[in-house]
């Protein structure tokens, strides 16, 4: 078993009773991370507002869990901006977390236009939204590391790199990024709300079934007794556990509320160097945590679209300004998604596994 790292410093100034009776809109609250946002917010007392399309994949984390956490879900499409506005115009949300994507790389390569519309249009619409309702107070605009140009470099990228993204998903995003410059820079300048941009590496975690993914073709191969093929065993990521992101979102979103000068920005949110590791690497802890029949080969002869093989974040900026330190080493953030998983096999109830883990997290303060 890994050893998770100190917390001494982690989310020290995340005041956990902030975010109770307040109206938080979360685009995207379908998907896997909007379904954790969506728990974690209401066992934070805050109200829930999600604005999403339905996920497409069965199952899915919001039909077993997150459609239980949301007071009031609206399926809708974020292209749809007369849609969101009404929305806004109903609920008068003070914070907004901006989560809707189409988040996959290889489906941008099959449907570059739809992702860029999505990803774009659906950025320009809400901060649009925004714009005109000033009772929202806090706007967090949730992108990826893949925004910067990636030049393979050994060092993490920091937030004043060169935004670039290679393929139609991370360039889309480095567009919604740029996009989110502009109305900060043309309209929000003067008004109360603030705005930021977080870019997270790669989430694991409980809930995951989309598909070209590591860890649910993990837990899929496991499942099946199938040995699962690897497109690029030496590739290297940020990984980390999904309540890492979320809880900086939060706090992101928290301290800019609080002052909006000192705090909007743009900030990375990654796991420590030390555990930003291989695909190999992070495919034998499952094997490790999952204590039962795995196996994995490498996937040959196999024509790709081009992926990174090397990406790092430099975090100094968040953790520098706002205190926040990644709290799970790579090892438990394995370790707690194949915890999910078997839970999940055995039938058991979901959204107990999910509280405790959260409840967990929150308390290592």
């Amino acid at each position: 078993m890994g050893v998770r790292q100190s917390t001494l410093e982690g989310l020290v100034t995340m005041d956990l009773s902030f975010f109770n009776n307040k109206t938080v809109l979360v685009t995207g609250h379908t998907g896997f991370k909007g379904s954790w946002m969506a728990r974690v917010l209401k066992m934070l007392g805050a109200k829930v507002v999600g604005y999403s399309l339905m996920p497409l994949n069965k199952p899915n984390l919001f039909e077993l869990d997150g459609n239980r956490c949301v007071g009031t879900s609206i399926i809708a499409d974020i292209r749809d901006i007369r849609a969101l506005k009404d929305v806004f115009k109903t609920h008068e949300p003070e914070i907004v977390i901006h989560m809707a994507a189409q988040p996959l790389v290889l489906d941008s390569y099959r449907e570059p236009v739809y992702t860029y519309d999505v990803n774009v249009m659906g950025t320009v619409n809400i901060l649009e939204c925004a714009r005109h309702f000033e009772f929202v107070k806090s706007f967090v605009n949730v992108t990826t590391d893949k925004v910067y140009k990636n030049n393979e470099w050994v060092w993490g990228y920091r937030e004043t790199d060169e935004l670039n993204g290679y393929d139609p998903y991370s360039n889309s995003k480095s567009c919604s990024e740029l996009v989110t410059s502009s109305y900060l820079r043309s309209f929000f300048h003067d008004k109360p709300c603030a705005i930021s941009t977080v870019r997270a590496g790669n989430v694991i975690g409980g809930g995951d079934f989309a598909k070209n993914r590591i860890m649910p073709d993990c837990a899929r191969a496991a499942i099946s007794g199938t040995p699962l093929k690897i497109r690029n065993p030496y590739s290297i990521r940020p990984y980390q556990h999904v309540l890492e992101p979320i809880c900086a979102y939060l706090l992101v979103a928290m301290r800019q509320y609080e002052n909006k000068r000192a705090f909007e920005g743009q900030y990375n949110v990654a796991p420590r160097i030390s555990d930003c590791v291989s695909t190999q690497k992070l495919v034998e802890l499952f094997k490790i945590h999952w204590d039962g029949k795995f196996e994995w080969e490498m996937q040959k002869d196999i024509k790709t679209e081009h992926e990174a093989n090397y990406l790092r974040l430099d975090c100094s900026k968040i953790t520098a300004v706002l205190g926040w330190l990644p709290k799970w080493d790579i090892d438990y953030a394995v370790k707690k998604t194949a915890d999910w998983t078997k839970c999940y096999v055995d039938g058991a109830d979901i959204g107990v596994i999910m509280q405790a883990q959260i409840e967990e997290y929150l308390a290592e303060q």
